[in-house]
């Protein structure tokens, strides 16, 4: 095996074992906990929603998971598509930077449908609802990492 090959192997290697890493402790070690799921947390069990309420927020919830499945597939095929590159180019050439660009351009649509949903579901909160979840959307967001 000549030596091209042999380091190529390598930086994939470590590469792959690196984003294992990464992966096993956020996901494993100190997963965060999703905005959402405070979020939701706060929605139903502590701001006393009504029965419309309940299912206005339901109907958003639905519509919502459909997009962001959606949009999670395209994730996966985007790294699909960033592993091939980095399999071709064996460094950071235009495929791998195409593959980041699309990545980072779903990503930032997955990230814009989260907060449409998040302000639909306050759109159908009463003012004093829709005070004690702002606060809430804000402290979730600056929060450092648990």
């Amino acid at each position: 095996m000549n030596e091209r090959i042999r380091f190529g192997l390598i930086v994939l290697l470590a590469f792959g074992a690196a984003l294992g890493g990464a992966f096993i402790g956020r996901t494993w070690i100190n997963p965060p906990t999703p905005v959402e799921s405070e979020l939701h947390q706060l929605l139903h069990e502590q701001l006393d929603l009504d029965d419309n309420q309940e299912r206005r927020i339901h109907q958003i919830e639905r519509q919502f998971a459909v997009r962001r499945q959606a949009l999670e597939l395209e994730l996966r095929a985007d790294n699909a598509r960033l592993a091939a590159a980095i399999e071709a180019e064996h460094g950071y050439g235009p495929q791998v930077s195409a593959a980041v660009d699309q990545s980072h351009h779903i990503m930032g649509e997955l990230q814009k449908a989260t907060l449409e949903h998040i302000f639909a579901m306050r759109g159908v909160l009463r003012p004093d609802q829709a005070a004690r979840f702002d606060v809430s959307v804000v402290k979730a967001l600056t929060a450092k990492e648990r």
